[in-house]
């Protein structure tokens, strides 16, 4: 009896460790859970308006008593706005979409706060926004444009909607954890 319990108990311990390495290496790996310590800040401007290119003729004068017309110069236009209620983890700051002097459109998270996490995206979504737990998992439900991944855990930054997508099809905006499929906080856009 005392033989056949150490035949099997060398084979059998390596094998354990080898399963237990392998197995923390993956769940590291999956998990990324040393992201949840690490702050990544990025602070953009707002994309300002692009200038008109000179026209080719000479203009006439203008006398001095003209004021500008607004036309001219048009600026970053908020058409709508929320703030970020929390779902997986902490979340708060605000949300804008604006429409850009040239007419594109940007997602911008301003004064954001949330947890690191892997594979954090930015969505445009037409999901309704739900306070806690029920919020969670309701944004891939329905239909949502991806504006990139997070660039940052805090801060204010800017994401362009893409050419081709009308902005006034979606209602809310979620930092989804595209690897658990969960939001880490969303905000409903209320229009301007």
């Amino acid at each position: 009896m005392g033989r056949a319990r150490n035949m099997w108990g060398r084979p059998a311990v390596i094998g354990v460790l080898v399963t237990v390495v392998a197995v923390a290496g993956f769940g590291l790996y999956w998990f990324k859970p040393w992201t949840l310590w690490q702050d990544e800040t990025v602070d953009e401007a707002l994309p300002g308006a692009t200038a008109p290119a000179a026209p080719a003729s000479p203009k006439p004068s203008v006398s001095s008593s003209a004021a500008p017309s607004v036309s001219e110069s048009p600026g970053p236009r908020t058409l709508a706005d929320g703030d970020l209620v929390s779902h997986e983890h902490a979340t708060s700051g605000t949300v804008k979409l604006v429409r850009l002097a040239d007419g594109s459109h940007v997602v911008r998270l301003e004064n954001l706060d949330t947890s690191n996490g892997p594979d954090l995206r930015v969505w445009l979504t037409d999901a309704p926004v739900k306070e806690g737990r029920g919020g969670w998992h309701v944004f891939d439900d329905g239909e949502y444009v991806s504006l990139g991944k997070l660039k940052g855990n805090k801060g204010s930054q800017n994401y362009a909607v893409p050419d081709g997508v009308d902005p006034s099809r979606y209602t809310s905006v979620s930092i989804w954890c595209d690897r658990f499929d969960v939001s880490f906080g969303a905000a409903e856009l209320a229009r301007a």
